[in-house]
């Protein structure tokens, strides 16, 4: 998947009407439709959210993984996605889970967090993990799902103790448009390839480390439990 050079990023943002019961007043979400192939809703700022795109160096490659993130707080919780673009000659010589989970262990250093649970999902027949962190910074709950040579991170920060009640809503609701076919890879004798590639290291850096900058720009590391 490509992307012109020096390309502004553009957003156009789509009010939705939220349904839900009257015991715990509702999160007011809108549709953000991004210019890098998908949809999602975030609570409305008042200001135009803007992404932040960065690189990211793979170890034992000249190539980088390009880095796009959003992000919005509203009532204390952070709600935060980004796609990470990896060249698709690197995403054949690693297994899929192995990208998966070297994202979340990259997002869980950046929040000083452990993971407390995990599941396998899927979307549109791509796959991903379901996790919860427990982190310094509040809880995490996040969603993670690679996507033909991209991996999509959608991710909530929030006090424990108060709760994210639209957290759900948030990360049940990326649309993917026009996604691409899976990464054909090679026989599973092979996979273990990933490892000499650097996957852990490359997907923390891609998915959440300091030279992506994903967590101070996306505020997570920032934010503090109350």
């Amino acid at each position: 998947m490509q992307k012109p050079e020096n390309q502004e990023a553009s957003s156009t943002i789509e009010e939705v009407p939220n349904e839900g019961g009257d015991a715990v007043p509702a999160v007011q979400f809108n549709v953000l439709e991004a210019p890098e192939g998908f949809t999602v809703k975030l609570p409305p700022m008042e200001t135009p959210i803007e992404p932040t795109r960065t690189e990211a160096a793979l170890p034992k490659r000249t190539d980088k993984a390009t880095l796009v993130t959003y992000s919005a707080t509203k009532d204390g919780v952070s709600y935060i996605v980004n796609s990470v673009d990896y060249p698709e000659a690197f995403v054949a010589t690693v297994p899929a889970e192995a990208l998966i989970n070297g994202g979340i262990q990259g997002i869980a250093q950046q929040v000083s967090g452990e993971l407390k649970s995990s599941e396998d999902i899927t979307l549109d027949g791509y796959p991903g993990k379901a996790y919860m962190l427990a982190s310094p910074s509040g809880e995490v709950k996040g969603r993670s799902f690679l996507v033909g040579p991209r991996v999509y991170n959608l991710i909530t920060v929030y006090n424990a103790a108060i709760g994210a009640p639209g957290a759900d809503e948030f990360l049940n609701s990326l649309t993917l448009i026009n996604p691409p076919p899976q990464v054909e890879r090679p026989a599973p004798a092979d996979a273990d390839a990933g490892t000499d590639a650097g996957t852990d290291a490359a997907a923390t850096d891609a998915a959440g480390g300091e030279d992506a900058g994903t967590a101070p720009d996306a505020g997570a590391r920032k934010r503090r439990a109350k």
